[in-house]
């Protein structure tokens, strides 16, 4: 095998809001807490669900300023990125661990796909060799969407 492939895709919800940090450079960071969910029957025939976390990490400035924007408790998303595991050391000294869906500077998707009051849905790409590569709001519906703010790229 030539090379590897390390891809995400999630459909979920906020399980909250966006959070916002900026880095000792300034650089806007988005975390956001996804919830996917998936249901079943048990032998008997009762309605089971079990739901999985997802921490989101944004450091794509476009991407950040649009959760930061868009993006509230409940909205229903699309996120596509990359698994990276990193090491951190807590309060107490410890090392821990954590994994997460990174959307990085130059890959990455976010889809909004709760419709507005138009049914269209809202997108942006961090790719920077993609066509979407800008605001999109016919990515899903067909549609097409104007925006009151001007678009900072």
């Amino acid at each position: 095998m030539a090379g590897s492939i390390n891809k995400v895709t999630l459909v979920g919800n906020l399980g909250r809001d966006p959070e916002i940090r900026h880095t000792a450079t300034g650089q806007k960071i988005a975390h956001l807490s996804v919830a996917t969910s998936e249901t079943w029957k048990d032998k008997s025939g009762e309605r089971q669900e079990r739901t999985e976390w997802h921490r989101v990490v944004i450091f794509n400035a476009n991407l950040a300023d649009f959760s930061e924007r868009f993006l509230k408790k409940g909205s229903k998303v699309y996120v596509e990125g990359a698994l990276q595991t990193r090491k951190f050391t807590d309060q107490s000294g410890q090392d821990r661990y954590t994994t997460e869906v990174v959307l990085g500077a130059f890959r990455g998707e976010l889809v909004v796909l709760d419709g507005r009051s138009d049914g269209s849905s809202s997108s942006l790409s961090s790719d920077a060799g993609s066509s979407s590569s800008g605001w999109d709001a016919t990515s899903l519906s067909g549609g097409t969407d104007s925006f009151d703010d001007e678009i900072p790229f």
